[in-house]
Parts: structure tokens; C-alpha cells; sequence
């Protein structure tokens, strides 16, 4: 029972995804740069409550990430399809959470024993990929910020992206593909 709020604060973040698209692809920047402050503070209220409130759920370790991805995935792509972001930096963004997402499927499937464990390279990937979008809702919506900001955000998105993609690839293959312990499971 004590779970239940947190869950609903990150279920509503998840709901609010096709509202933040909306308001992006009608031009509603002001309105989405808000929406869009107000997911990230409700994900911090959430976690605290969570662990405040020693409430962390299963539903909750998938839903969190879930709605985390599905609001950054789908800004991407809206402000990529409407020209404020790099067609090639929204094609990457969406690949490593595609490659992310398969690689976890791949590697259950084969072991049994996925454990969700975000990396710190993904955790600095993710605070990247958010301030970029923030700074460029910013600067659509509230005349702040400027072109060159964006511009080296999008070139630390695009490293801290291939660099986590990589060490996903890397750590899940070397346990797949590693060697076997005495009991014949992998080390």
C-alpha cells in the first residue's frame, strides 16, 4: 500500500507523455517547458517517497525508467521531426534505448537473471538528454538559451550516448559470452 502513491506520481508522468508531444507538434513550447520541469520534479518526488518511505516496488523499478524513456524518446523524436534537433543526434538517442531495450530482452531470455542496474555513464547520459531537452523547450518556448548551448549539449548527448550503449554491449556481452564457474553458469 505505501508504494501506491509513488507508483501513481510516476503512472501520472507516464500519462503526461502524449500531452508534452501535443503541445510540442502545436507549438505550445511555454506550456511544454512546464509540463516538461514538472515530470522531472514529480520523478525526484517519487524517488524520495520511495525510499522515504521504504515503498520501492517491482511495478515501480520498470515503471520509473519506463516513464523516464518514453517522455525523453518521444521529445526527441517530436522535436527532431520538427527541425530543433539533429536528425542524426534523434536517430542515436533512439537507437542505444532500442539497442538497450533489446539487449535486456536478449540477455533475460538467454541467462534468466536480468537485474535492472543503471550504469553511471547511462545516469550522466540521461541528466544530459533531459537538460538538452529542457534548454531547447527554454529557448523555444521562453526566449532563453541559446543556439551554442544546444549545440554542445547535443555533443555531450551524442558521447555520453555511444558511450553507454557500448558499455551496455560490452558488460552484457562479456557476461553472456564469458566463461562458465563450476556449476556451468556464467561468471
Amino acid at each position: 500500500m505505501s508504494a501506491l502513491l509513488p507508483n501513481l506520481i510516476t503512472l501520472g508522468r507516464l500519462l503526461a507523455v502524449p500531452l508534452a508531444v501535443w503541445l510540442m507538434l502545436t507549438d505550445r513550447y511555454t506550456a511544454a517547458f512546464w509540463l516538461f520541469i514538472t515530470a522531472g520534479v514529480s520523478d525526484a518526488i517519487d524517488g524520495f517517497l520511495a525510499r522515504r518511505l521504504k515503498a520501492q516496488s517491482e511495478i515501480g523499478a520498470y515503471l520509473d525508467p519506463l516513464a523516464d524513456k518514453c517522455l525523453l524518446v518521444s521529445s526527441y523524436v517530436t522535436l527532431g521531426h520538427q527541425g530543433h534537433l539533429d536528425s542524426w543526434l534523434v536517430i542515436l538517442v533512439v537507437f542505444r534505448d532500442l539497442l538497450i531495450i533489446g539487449g535486456a530482452l536478449l540477455y533475460q531470455t538467454l541467462t534468466h537473471s536480468l537485474t535492472m542496474q543503471p550504469l553511471f555513464i547511462s545516469k550522466l547520459n540521461t541528466v544530459l538528454q533531459i537538460a538538452l531537452i529542457g534548454v531547447v523547450l527554454a529557448k523555444l518556448g521562453l526566449g532563453i538559451g541559446g543556439s551554442d548551448l544546444v549545440q554542445w549539449l547535443g555533443y555531450a548527448v551524442a558521447a555520453s550516448t555511444l558511450a553507454s550503449g557500448g558499455a551496455y554491449v560490452a558488460i552484457w556481452g562479456r557476461r553472456v559470452l564469458g566463461p562458465r564457474d563450476g556449476r556451468g553458469d556464467r561468471r
